[in-house]
């Protein structure tokens, strides 16, 4: 907000001359101006001096100030770091994309390096032509932009049995959310001619590990595409660079990295991650299976455990995101009372299907302990659920698809908790 002056508006030189000479000018929004404040009175080097050339770096990098930014592991989550993961910090971001170099990864073999002009992808099974296609050939097929969030199955899973792991990066931190540029898998499966009988498609990447997983023919034919760029340029490596399968709103473990070869058959694989893993184990010891799609979820990302509140009493904004695999986010409310009162959130950006959606909510807070929540509407009417009702129907044995709503409580220091609240 701006300062606000009566009649003449003075200098300013003359602002700061006041400001030091009382010992600090109240300015806007709490703000002032101490005593001493060298870094607005005097010249700094920065200001004196020339900075870097135009090439210095030709591939640009985010500011040193800003090196603490960046994805985080937790070594105890898995044995071996080859077949790992690390969390996107959503606590430092805004908006709704996801830097390349900041989108989390999940690998089960580690990150494959394959150059280009050696990979090739393959088409087989129940079709009238067997294909194989270079990347040169798949860049001549119509391609398309889309904003689309990947999330893991995975994510939140640590939460099922109760509050564990203390900020939104490593209980929410396993999605990201970009724009893919890639050929519709629609195109490619009409190149090679799907017979009658082809009802499923499995899909298989080219790293040690040979993910596989199979895709009932209606979705691959519907939203999926071949992708090999990411927010406009090429995949990174670890995002599995040159080419990977984009299954919208479905779980992660589906959007194959590395994608080399799509078999169409006439029924699913039942394959070790659509069997032994990626199903949800209910109390009674049976198994949900084929559970793709990700349902409404949120998270207030500020504040939280790691962005507490540093300013004290007055004006706070939290923030945070909410997507679902079934469509987009009309409607996001928050509380600050543990549930008591909801208000309704204030979505900022575009609203897109399948994408995340950034929501603010503006309050005065006093200094009062905090017991923060969001809650997520998708557009088939669904909405998010605690994380009780959830454990009502599906127990504590699952690992999968917890979209239960989160709680941070917050101290009167604003130093926030992962908490449960019953």
């Amino acid at each position: 907000m701006p300062v606000l002056f009566k009649g003449k508006k003075p200098s300013r030189r003359a602002f700061l001359k006041g400001a030091v000479a009382t010992g600090g000018a109240a300015l806007s929004g709490g703000a002032a101006l101490a005593a001493g404040e060298k870094v607005i009175t005097e010249v700094q080097p920065w200001m004196s001096e020339s900075g870097a050339p135009v090439d210095a770096a030709p591939y640009g990098s985010p500011s040193p100030f800003e090196s603490h930014v960046k994805r985080r592991t937790v070594e105890w989550l898995t044995a071996d770091p080859i077949s790992s993961i690390n969390f996107t910090p959503l606590h430092e971001l805004d908006g709704i994309i996801t830097p390349n170099g900041l989108a989390f990864e999940r690998h089960h073999g580690g990150a494959a390096e394959i150059e280009p002009s050696n990979h090739r992808l393959m088409i087989n099974g129940l079709v009238d032509s067997e294909l194989v296609f270079t990347m040169e050939d798949l860049m001549r097929f119509p391609r398309e932009n889309h904003v689309y969030f990947l999330e893991c199955a995975a994510n939140s899973g640590m939460e099922w049995r109760g509050a564990q792991l203390n900020g939104c990066q490593f209980t929410h931190g396993m999605i990201h959310n970009v724009m893919y540029t890639g050929v519709p898998l629609r195109l490619l499966l009409e190149e090679a001619g799907v017979k009658t009988a082809g009802k499923w498609l499995l899909a298989e990447g080219a790293d040690s590990a040979a993910m596989t997983r199979s895709i009932p023919m209606e979705k691959a034919m519907d939203d999926c595409l071949v992708a090999f760029k990411m927010n406009g340029e090429a995949l990174r490596p670890e995002q599995g660079y040159p080419v990977r399968l984009v299954v919208p709103g479905w779980e992660g473990n589906m959007w194959v990295k590395w994608l080399r070869r799509l078999e169409v058959g006439d029924k699913p694989w039942h394959h070790r991650e659509e069997t032994s893993k990626y199903t949800d184990l209910m109390e009674d010891g049976r198994a949900r299976r084929f559970t793709w799609e990700m349902d409404a979820k949120s998270v207030i990302t500020n504040p939280s455990p790691q962005a507490p509140i540093k300013h004290g009493k007055g004006p706070t904004i939290i923030t945070g995101l909410a997507w679902s695999g079934r469509g987009t986010i009309p409607q996001v409310d928050v509380t600050i009372d543990g549930g008591i009162t909801w208000h309704k959130a204030r979505i900022s950006g575009p609203s897109l299907d399948k994408s995340m959606h950034r929501f603010y909510y503006e309050f005065d807070w006093d200094g009062k302990p905090l017991l923060l929540q969001s809650r997520a509407h998708d557009s088939t009417g669904y909405v998010q659920p605690t994380k009780d009702q959830l454990r009502k129907f599906r127990g504590v044995n699952s690992i999968y698809h917890n979209n239960g709503i989160q709680t941070w409580a917050v101290n009167e220091e604003g130093q926030a908790e992962n908490v449960e609240i019953s």
